[in-house]
Order: C-alpha cells, then sequence, then structure tokens
C-alpha cells in the first residue's frame, strides 16, 4: 500500500521505501515478513502493459552497466545510483500553489459554487458533498472553469479507515528487493534461468555481479512475487550484497523500468525494514485526509507497536484489496497447518512403531541377559569344579537355605501364596459348571514335570535292581538244584 495521499509524492530519503511508478499497489506481504496483507511501499503503477507472451528474454539491454553509468562502481562501493532521480515532495511536505489552487477549488464547490448565481447553487453544493462525502464524481464551482474530480483521496471522503501491517524485517544490507510479475509462480519457476539471465543483461552484464533469486511465491489474482539479491565479488576474493536501497533506485529509472515492464513488472518493493527516524515521521503526522483523531486513536489502539504500524485505508477498493490479501493469506496459512497436521500423523505413526520396536527389543535384551547369565553360571560352576567351597560361598548358600526356609514356612510366605493361587483358581473357574478347571504357570510346570522325571527314574532304577536280584535268585536255586542231585548219586 503506497503512502501518496491526496496526490502527495514521497521523499528522496525514503525512496528505496516509497518510491515508485504510480500510486496504487496490489502485492502481499513478501515471504519471511509478517503476513499482514496491505503493507508495501511504492513500485510500478498497475496502468502499465506487460509483454504479451512470457518470455524474459524479449527486453532491450541499452540501460548502462549496473553503476557504471552512474558516477562509475569501485571495488566495494557503488557510485550514483538513483543519481538521476528528482527530488521528489513527500507526504509531509508543504503544500504547492497547484495544490492551492485545488483545495480551494474544492471549498468553493463544496460551500459557494457560482454556477448558476441563483438558489440552485445550493442545491449544487449539497451535491457535491455528497459526491466528496462518497469519494466520486466531478464538483462543479464555476460556469467557465472545469469541474473538481472528487476521489477516495480527498479529505471530505468519509469512507476512510485505518489498518496495521508489519514492519519489515529485513535489512538493507541483505539487499533484498521483490518484483511481482503478472505471470503465475509455476510459470516463473519454469523460466526462472531465463529470467535470471535477462536480469543480468539489464544490470549491464557485469562479470563481477551474480543475479540470485531468493523466493518466488504466488500472488492474488494469478500474479507471483520474486525476491532477488545481487552477489558483488571483488578482486581480493572477497563478496558483498548490493544494497536494496542501492538496487532498488537503480532498477527505478525510467529506461530499466520500461524494460522490466516489458518482462511483466507490475510492482518492485525494497524489502528493507524502517529506522525509527521513519517510523516516527509516519507516526507523527497524520496523512492526508485522514482525522488527526482518528489516527491519535489507531496509534493508542496499534496491539504491538514494535511490529505493526497503522496505515489508511481510504475507499472500498482498497478494503476489498485488504479482505483479499487476508483471504489468501488465510488460505496460505491453512494449508501449512495441513501440511505440519500431515507430518504430524506421520511423526505419530513412526512413534506406535518405534515404542513396539523398542519393546521388542526388551524382550530380546531380557532374554539374552538371561542367557548370558546361564552362560556366567556354568562358566563359574565349571571354574570352580575340583574346589572346596570358599568362605563367600558358603555364606551365600546359607543365605539361601534361609530364604527357601521361609518361603517354606506355612504361616508365611507359602500360606499366601497358597491363599493367592486358591483365589486365581476361584476366580477363573467357570460359573454354572461343577468341574474344576486348575491353570498352572509355566515354572510350576517345569518344576513338576521335574519331580515327576525324578519319581520315574527312581522306578526304572528300582525295577533294575528288582531285575538283579531275580536273576541272581535264579542262579542260586540252580546251584542248590545241581548239589542235591550230586547227594543222590
Amino acid at each position: 500500500m503506497a503512502f501518496n495521499f491526496g496526490g502527495a509524492k514521497t521523499t528522496a530519503s525514503v525512496a528505496p521505501l516509497f518510491g515508485g511508478f504510480g500510486t496504487t499497489t496490489t502485492s502481499a506481504p513478501s515471504t519471511g515478513e509478517c503476513s499482514y496483507p496491505g503493507f508495501t511501499f511504492g513500485g510500478f503503477g498497475q496502468t502499465t502493459t506487460s509483454a504479451p507472451t512470457f518470455g524474459f528474454g524479449t527486453a532491450t539491454t541499452s540501460a548502462p552497466a549496473f553503476g557504471a553509468a552512474l558516477g562509475g562502481l569501485g571495488a566495494t562501493t557503488f557510485g550514483g545510483f538513483g543519481a538521476q532521480q528528482q527530488q521528489k515532495p513527500g507526504i509531509f511536505a508543504q503544500p504547492t500553489s497547484t495544490q492551492n489552487n485545488v483545495l480551494l477549488n474544492t471549498a468553493t464547490a463544496l460551500s459557494m459554487p457560482t454556477v448558476f448565481n441563483d438558489e440552485r447553487d445550493a442545491v449544487l453544493a449539497r451535491w457535491n458533498q455528497l459526491q466528496a462525502f462518497w469519494g466520486t464524481g466531478k464538483g462543479y464551482f464555476n460556469g467557465t472553469a472545469p469541474p473538481v474530480e472528487f476521489t477516495s483521496e480527498n479529505h471530505f471522503c468519509r469512507f476512510k479507515a485505518v489498518g496495521y501491517s508489519c514492519i519489515p524485517s529485513a535489512r538493507d544490507e541483505d539487499g533484498l528487493v521483490a518484483l511481482d510479475f503478472n505471470k503465475k509462480d509455476q510459470d516463473v519457476r519454469n523460466a526462472q534461468q531465463q529470467l535470471v539471465e535477462t536480469l543480468h543483461k539489464i544490470l549491464g552484464s557485469k562479470p563481477t555481479h551474480s543475479v540470485n533469486v531468493e523466493s518466488v511465491r504466488p500472488l492474488p489474482g494469478d500474479k507471483s512475487e520474486v525476491i532477488i539479491y545481487i552477489i558483488e565479488r571483488n578482486p581480493n576474493g572477497t563478496s558483498r550484497r548490493i544494497a536494496a536501497s542501492e538496487l532498488f533506485n537503480f532498477l527505478n529509472q525510467n529506461h530499466v523500468k520500461t524494460q522490466l515492464t516489458q518482462l511483466g513488472v507490475v510492482n518492485m518493493v525494497a524489502k528493507t525494514t524502517l529506522t525509527a527516524a521513519q517510523i516516527k515521521q509516519l507516526t507523527d503526522t497524520p496523512p492526508a485526509g485522514i482525522d488527526p483523531l482518528i489516527w491519535e486513536q489507531a496509534k493508542k489502539d496499534n496491539p504491538d507497536p514494535q511490529r505493526l504500524i497503522p496505515v489508511p485505508m481510504i475507499g472500498f477498493g482498497e478494503l476489498h484489496r485488504r479482505l483479499k490479501l487476508q483471504e489468501y493469506q488465510t488460505k496460505q496459512h491453512q494449508g501449512r497447518l495441513d501440511a505440519i497436521a500431515g507430518n504430524i500423523t506421520g511423526i505419530q505413526g513412526n512413534m506406535s512403531t518405534m515404542q513396539s520396536k523398542i519393546q521388542q527389543y526388551r524382550r530380546k535384551l531380557q532374554e539374552l541377559s538371561h542367557r548370558s547369565l546361564e552362560v556366567l553360571i556354568r562358566q563359574e560352576a565349571y571354574r570352580k569344579s575340583g574346589y572346596a567351597i570358599q568362605a563367600d560361598e558358603e555364606q551365600l548358600r546359607v543365605q539361601l537355605e534361609a530364604i527357601q526356609v521361609e518361603l517354606n514356612a506355612p504361616m508365611q510366605f507359602k500360606g499366601r501364596l497358597n491363599e493367592l493361587m486358591s483365589q486365581i483358581r476361584m476366580q477363573q473357574m467357570p460359573s454354572g459348571r461343577a468341574e474344576e478347571r486348575y491353570s498352572m504357570e509355566a515354572t510350576m510346570q517345569e518344576e513338576l514335570r521335574q519331580h515327576l522325571k525324578q519319581q520315574q527314574e527312581g522306578l526304572t532304577h528300582l525295577i533294575g535292581i528288582i531285575k538283579d536280584d531275580m536273576e541272581d535268585l535264579k542262579v542260586i536255586e540252580q546251584g542248590l538244584a545241581e548239589v542235591t542231585q550230586h547227594h543222590r548219586r
């Protein structure tokens, strides 16, 4: 939004921020700045015509070299950027004689027109007042003089308000300049290399300068914003960015603006922050056509004076433009929120997978720990085989036996464990059935299996002893039978 109200122009001291072709812009805030719409400084007017096709190579290159034709370009300084620019009165400058005449004619049209020289002039004055309040139309005040054009910038227009826009945060040393194209962002990206080469030619095709694109983003109305900066490489190997104000002043020359217009550029903005003096100058004096009381109240109602600055909104067109920019920015924020939500969903899925893997690895670690403990036990038993029990081992054995006695005591832990097992069995018993169903833990089943195995081995050993004894008895019986037969003979 250009700060040009009531036909006033800006001063050269803030030309990098407020200079430009016309008085109205349609660009949104740049990426990296605050997302409050409507705060752009100066630039090309909307009455410029663009090239019929998106060809960046159509611009001529008859402009002088970047900095060379403006006083010479040294190793680290630029000579005479914007030297051909003329001093322009600012919005806070004293009104000229032409402006005084316009104000006088406007006051005459609203109070004492002399067109008919009768009572009809009073009706005409009322009609002129209505047109001035509305901000459109022509006010006739004299039969021989041309009428006064009423626009929304006139001091009597009632359709005015004050909004807030974000103060740019980029420094002048960053060298960022935004070029708004009447092309879609995808078309600009497809021809980005051609655009860089064409801009390099416009800047004089100097080998020490390189054009770089910071970002490309879409704007409402099938437009796009391209933020560029220039890097200067010195013979000693160092490099630096050209200041945004110097680059803006060079691109804002008439012969350079013509070439940029042929490329489809409709607006140009230097992405530089405001100094404390500039902010004070903007806020201390109300813009043309804004009531001082309203302006002071807007300054008091500023929600964040460190980041926001009050800007006037004059007419329905400006209000509609800011509304469109706000809707566009809201869509951009919603798209970003949707992307973040998708990322969060993906991260949550990955987190669930990682948690399951962690549980799996914990079980595996526990299993490996048990196996390692078994190996250590067997290795220690093999190492201590053949040695007498040492004192610490005897003490450990006594402690283990004491623990075993406590666990087997009927009135202590064993009784409590049996009671808990009975309660568990009662809970696991299905209702409506007379028979009981028991379930054992794996450790108890293993202990029972070992006990039964030992019993089976004992029975097998006893059977073997009985068989051996039976064979011995048979041998004794045979010996006794032979002795008896021998005595009979």
